[in-house]
C-alpha cells in the first residue's frame, strides 16, 4: 500500500491526499512533521511534506507525486485527455502554486503564526500577489470545475492553496486579494461538498486543533 507522509495541515499534503481520495487509491497515513533530521532527508532530500512511499522507495514534491499517480493508477483520471487541455491544468497549478500561494506564504507568519512581516515585504507580496491574481482569473473557467468540466489536479490544488491566499492576505493586507473574483466562493464550497474534499478538510481542521491545544499547552 502506498504510504502518504506528512501531516493534515499542510496545504501541499492535502492536495496529494485529495487527489489519492478522488482517484480512489488505498493509502496509509504516516505523521511526519518537516524536518533536517539525516533520517529525514532519506524519504524527503529538502526536508519537506509530502512524500510518498512506494514499496521502499520515496518521492517528494506534491505536483511530481500526482504525475506519478497519474501515470502509475489512470483509472479515474484527473487530467483531460486531450495533451493541449492537459497542459492548461498544469498551467493553473504553476500559477496558482508559483504565483499565489507562494508568494502569500511570505504573509504566513503574521497572518497564522503570531509573528510579523515587514512593511516593504507586505509591499512586494501585495504587488506580486496582484499579478498571480490577474494570471488566474484570466485562467479560471469555473464551468463548473477550474479547468472545465471535470475535477482535475488544478482543483486539487486549487482547493487546498485558495483559502490560505483569500485568508492571509485579508488579515495582513486587510483586503481578500480574491474578492473581486466573484467565481471563487461557490467554486469552493462546490468542492468542499464532495467527499474527498470534505474529508479532507474534516482532517485538517482536527490537526489545526490539536496543534492549537499543544502550543497552548506548552505555553
Amino acid at each position: 500500500m502506498l504510504k502518504l507522509g506528512g501531516f493534515a495541515v499542510s496545504n501541499y499534503y492535502n492536495k496529494v491526499k485529495v487527489a489519492l481520495l478522488e482517484k480512489g487509491i488505498p493509502f496509509e497515513e504516516v505523521f511526519c512533521m518537516t524536518s533536517q533530521d539525516e533520517a529525514y532527508l532519506q524519504r524527503s532530500p529538502m526536508g519537506k511534506v509530502p512524500y510518498l512511499e512506494v514499496d521502499g522507495e520515496f518521492l517528494c514534491e506534491s505536483q511530481v507525486i500526482c504525475e506519478y499517480l497519474e501515470d502509475h493508477y489512470p483509472e479515474h483520471p484527473l487530467y483531460p485527455k486531450d495533451v493541449f487541455e492537459r497542459a492548461r491544468v498544469r498551467e493553473l497549478v504553476t500559477v496558482i502554486e508559483l504565483h499565489m500561494e507562494l508568494v502569500a506564504r511570505r504573509l504566513y507568519a503574521q497572518a497564522f503564526f503570531g509573528g510579523t512581516v515587514s512593511d516593504e515585504i507586505k509591499k512586494h507580496v501585495e504587488k506580486d500577489l496582484s499579478k498571480g491574481v490577474r494570471a488566474f482569473k484570466q485562467l479560471a473557467k469555473f464551468s463548473p470545475f477550474i479547468a472545465g468540466a471535470d475535477l482535475t489536479y488544478a482543483d486539487c490544488a486549487a482547493g487546498v492553496h485558495l483559502p490560505l491566499v483569500s485568508l492571509s492576505s485579508k488579515i495582513v493586507h486587510g483586503r481578500d486579494v480574491l474578492e473581486d473574483c466573484a467565481p471563487v466562493k461557490p467554486y469552493l464550497k462546490m468542492l468542499n461538498e464532495r467527499p474527498a474534499f470534505r474529508k479532507m478538510n474534516d482532517d485538517r481542521k482536527t490537526a489545526t486543533e490539536a496543534m492549537a491545544a499543544a502550543r497552548a499547552k506548552k505555553s
